[in-house]
């Protein structure tokens, strides 16, 4: 009886920690920061609210975005979720709601194609190159250099080629 009960448990703190998904990856801090849309399909709406038309329909999971403001909700807001206010790679701003959202750093590839080097100096070697609007995971960004990685293709690239890091930001 005892094992059962601690099986039980584990299971339903299983399955409330699967149920929190991206929302959790999306913490509460104080903005600007950098997130990435976590949901294959998502609504940015012209306010913090399901009431808010939609302005956007993204269909890029993985897409940097920039947190500009934080809306938490109340006890006035009846289980309505945590709104934020991004802005995409475009310029372009609007609410989203935060379980649509992660913590998982991204870049985008701007203006035209980029090399990626074997290490972050750009006297090594080619080892791919990255058109404009190729969206990658960044890691062990330092010195104006970041680990680029689409979907295991990886090579440092210059962080004055892409959007989604800040300049001088250090990313281990």
């Amino acid at each position: 009886m005892h094992s059962f009960r601690g099986s039980a448990l584990i299971a339903t703190l299983m399955a409330g920690a699967l149920a929190i998904g991206p929302a959790a990856a999306a913490p509460d801090r104080a903005p600007p920061y950098w997130a990435s849309i976590a949901a294959g399909q998502a609504r940015m709406r012209t306010g913090p609210g399901r009431n808010f038309p939609t302005s956007w329909l993204y269909r890029r999971a993985d897409l940097p975005v920039k947190v500009v403001q934080v809306i938490k909700p109340d006890e006035h807001s009846k289980g309505e979720a945590s709104w934020r206010k991004i802005q995409d790679p475009d310029g372009t701003t609007g609410w989203m709601l935060v379980n649509l959202l992660s913590d998982r750093r991204t870049a985008i590839v701007r203006g035209e194609i980029r090399p990626l080097h074997a290490k972050p100096d750009s006297a090594s070697p080619i080892v791919w190159r990255a058109a404009p609007g190729v969206v990658g995971r960044i890691s062990r960004c330092s010195d104006g250099w970041c680990l680029f990685d689409v979907r295991g293709q990886r090579g440092y690239i210059e962080t004055s080629g892409i959007w989604g890091v800040d300049p001088g930001e250090v990313i281990d």
